[in-house]
């Protein structure tokens, strides 16, 4: 019996365990494709063949051309350079709101679970409030008063996807500190601030980060429609969705200039739905 436990153990220690993370190859197509436009926002200056506001062709509409690969919009401009230089202004501003939206609310939802009593009560029928204001018209109402420029973009989508992220980070925290180890930190005296750090975010982190690109999506939808509406970027500068609106007029003719920019925005946002849903998973060791 003994000399089977050991031998049993040999071949445990020669084959190693099997931990690790299982791939999925659908995942790794959508990452790629995130990748793909995220090196383009940040490389797109030095990407362009042409300025994106000087007319290169007198052909408006144009077809796709060895000079002009995507061909020219309604201005003859070559779109190529602005699908290249939209993605920039796409990417860069969901980003930097989702970004501000997430830690905002997780922040705010870990406090108000872990503080509780009138300071949670007070937080979540504000941001309860806020949250049932229609995403789309509050975002036309604070830039058609305003005015579209980036920073204010920024801020009202962050703005108005804040309330969701302190929801569901809230509702993630209340599970986490009923738990007993919460309570043995509170027994040892542990501040706030260290039952936020390092208890409860560490247990929340995967869940938070999925919702982060589900959000994502949701940014770049609306700032995309907000940009339709003519409420986003100004010319000559225009984000996918002001391509689309500018260049409505050659749908008929199914020009590239209006197509391709469509393509783009579904690309990115439907990669980055690909990848939450086929995060990598952990592989136990079932040899054990």
């Amino acid at each position: 019996m003994t000399e089977d436990i050991a031998k049993d153990h040999i071949r445990k220690a020669s084959h190693g365990p099997r931990l690790g993370y299982r791939i999925n190859a659908v995942g790794v197509l959508g990452f790629l494709i995130i990748l793909f436009w995220a090196f383009i926002a940040v490389f797109a200056p030095w990407l362009i063949p042409h300025p994106v506001g000087e007319i290169v062709d007198y052909d408006y509409f144009g077809p796709m051309t060895s000079e002009f690969w995507l061909g020219s919009d309604y201005l003859g401009r070559d779109v190529l350079s602005r699908i290249l230089m939209g993605a920039r202004f796409t990417v860069g501003i969901s980003l930097a709101a989702v970004a501000i939206a997430c830690v905002s609310g997780v922040v705010l939802g870990m406090s108000a679970a872990v503080i509780g009593g009138w300071f949670d009560a007070a937080l979540s029928r504000f941001l309860d409030a806020l949250n049932s204001i229609p995403s789309k018209l509050f975002g036309l109402v604070v830039v058609a008063a305003v005015g579209s420029s980036i920073p204010v973009l920024i801020t009202t989508l962050s703005v108005i996807y804040t309330p969701g992220a302190y929801r569901f980070a809230r509702a993630l925290a209340v599970n986490i500190n009923t738990m007993d180890f919460i309570t043995v930190a509170r027994v040892r005296g542990e501040s706030i601030l260290y039952l936020i750090g390092s208890e409860i975010l560490p247990n929340i982190i995967r869940p938070v980060l999925a919702d982060l690109g589900v959000r994502f999506v949701f940014i770049v939808l609306l700032l995309s429609g907000l940009s339709f509406l003519g409420l986003g970027l100004q010319p000559p500068n225009a984000d996918w969705g002001a391509l689309v609106r500018e260049n409505i007029g050659g749908l008929p003719f199914a020009a590239p200039a209006v197509i391709l920019p469509s393509l783009a925005i579904a690309s990115l946002t439907i990669s980055v739905n690909l990848l939450i849903d086929n995060l990598p998973e952990k592989i136990h060791d079932r040899s054990e």
